[in-house]
């Protein structure tokens, strides 16, 4: 049990840190460089690790061709994803990622309900449709007064970008709830971020833009690596672990909390700071998950 508190509470602190490395990288890189570099350093470590633990589950997929099919979507799915959040981020702010983050948790209980039988019977609750137009009801305050710079939409563009970004990640959770069905997730987490990170990689030598790595620091080039296999801990191991431990719904629970040690770290880090009616727009969007997932448990 302390494990499992000292993991979870670990899981807070390494995503409240998590969101501003990813902004801080948005700012000094390409999209494509900055996500082919962090994604293929990444999912290097997460496939030999699950090479290393769950060697079988790779004759699964040679054995399962609509396996590939698939894992093929996926890829593509985050791919646009990973991009519109990395422009989201660029022109927002780290707290704006999670607290879309978070918001994404019953967009994507909604959609999978749609296919799922067991996802469907989780919605059957006015509270549960309460606890979602909160949410959005929060989300719109948080963006409405999220900067300065709204009268020239740059802040309204980024959160579009988010909005976007969540949007095909709820899709995306269609498939990856069919694929964890017959695959290990570990697994399947380390075949797709790999693959991702080779197809930003291809884009970044077809643009060219990986050529700006030469006017680049290679302290801040090792940063953008390293940032990579910190992203694969916090955001694909250690949430695997938990979910197989404390289970989806405390998962996502926990998940809650991201935004204020986020909010803290891109403080004291970055410079970041939000406004009155951000701060309630934030607590606004998290109370309504609670009312959500409340009624998950």
């Amino acid at each position: 049990m302390k494990k499992d508190n000292f993991l979870k509470f670990s899981y807070v602190i390494l995503m409240g840190i998590g969101f501003p490395i990813i902004r801080y990288m948005s700012l000094n890189f390409d999209v494509l460089v900055n996500n082919g570099i962090r994604l293929f350093s990444g999912g290097i470590i997460l496939v030999l690790i699950a090479f290393f633990k769950f060697r079988e589950e790779f004759k699964k997929i040679i054995l399962e061709p609509i396996l590939i099919l698939k894992l093929l979507i996926v890829t593509f799915l985050l791919s646009g994803n990973l991009y519109f959040l990395i422009r989201g981020l660029k022109e927002t702010s780290a707290l704006a990622g999670s607290i879309f983050g978070i918001l994404a948790i019953p967009l994507a209980i909604i959609t999978t309900s749609i296919f799922f039988k067991d996802e469907r019977n989780k919605i059957k609750s006015k509270k549960f449709f309460f606890g979602t137009i909160i949410s959005l009801a929060g989300s719109f305050i948080f963006v409405m007064h999220g900067s300065n710079d709204i009268q020239n939409n740059i802040f309204l563009k980024g959160s579009l970008f988010l909005g976007i970004a969540i949007f095909i990640q709820a899709i995306q959770n269609l498939f990856v709830k069919s694929i964890a069905k017959k695959l290990n997730p570990l697994v399947m987490s380390s075949i797709i971020s790999t693959s991702v990170g080779l197809i930003y990689l291809f884009f970044s030598f077809q643009t060219q833009k990986i050529l700006e790595l030469r006017g680049v620091n290679s302290l801040l080039v090792i940063a953008l690596i390293l940032s990579g296999i910190y992203g694969v801990l916090s955001a694909m191991l250690i949430p695997i672990y938990i979910m197989y431990r404390r289970g989806i719904v405390e998962f996502n629970l926990l998940r809650l909390l991201v935004p204020i040690s986020t909010s803290i770290v891109a403080y004291f880090t970055l410079g970041e700071k939000i406004n009155f009616y951000q701060g309630i727009g934030a607590l606004i969007v998290i109370l309504g998950c609670v009312i959500t997932l409340k009624k998950l448990k």
